[in-house]
């Protein structure tokens, strides 16, 4: 019985771990399209600091004196900052294997865009490399897991050798 339990937890982490190279690819293409729609804000307050003898950080130091002044400046701000995390994690991403961003759940950390791409994600069959590769880590975690488990539970139950 732990033998098809385990069995059964190996095939459902293959099954569920193949599909994370294509999860990653649409999260990669969702993500640029984020970092170009936040990058035409911040290229667009550059020109304009620029076009009024500004600095980015001069022309943000303005945005302040009353209320909604300060609220854009804080906005301008995070958006900045978001748009240059984004951006340097799509880098990151772009330049890894789909493999590769197994090891980097941190770079697919932003929760709008992994929201927006789970809602839209359809499984795939692992066709490719890398999804055969991940669908084997998959079941050799999800063997180990529930095995593990399954052991742990078991230990009170067993039977002592005299």
């Amino acid at each position: 019985m732990l033998k098809i339990l385990s069995i059964v937890g190996a095939v459902a982490g293959a099954a569920g771990l193949s599909q994370f190279p294509e999860f990653s690819q649409q999260y990669l293409q969702r993500l640029a399209g984020k970092v170009d729609a936040l990058g035409l804000v911040v290229v667009e307050f550059d020109a304009t600091a620029t076009a009024n003898g500004l600095t980015r950080a001069a022309a943000l130091g303005q945005l302040a004196g009353t209320g909604f002044l300060d609220d854009r400046q804080t906005d301008m701000r995070r958006l900045i900052a978001r748009y240059e995390r984004l951006g340097g994690n799509l880098v990151a991403l772009r330049a890894a294997s789909p493999l590769a961003r197994l090891a980097m759940p941190h770079k697919l950390g932003d929760a709008e865009t992994l929201r927006a791409t789970y809602a839209d994600f359809r499984p795939a069959v692992p066709v490719t490399v890398d999804g055969a590769i991940s669908a084997g880590i998959g079941y050799l975690a999800g063997w180990g897991l529930t095995t593990g488990l399954l052991s742990v539970l078991a230990w009170p139950f067993r039977r002592r050798v005299a």
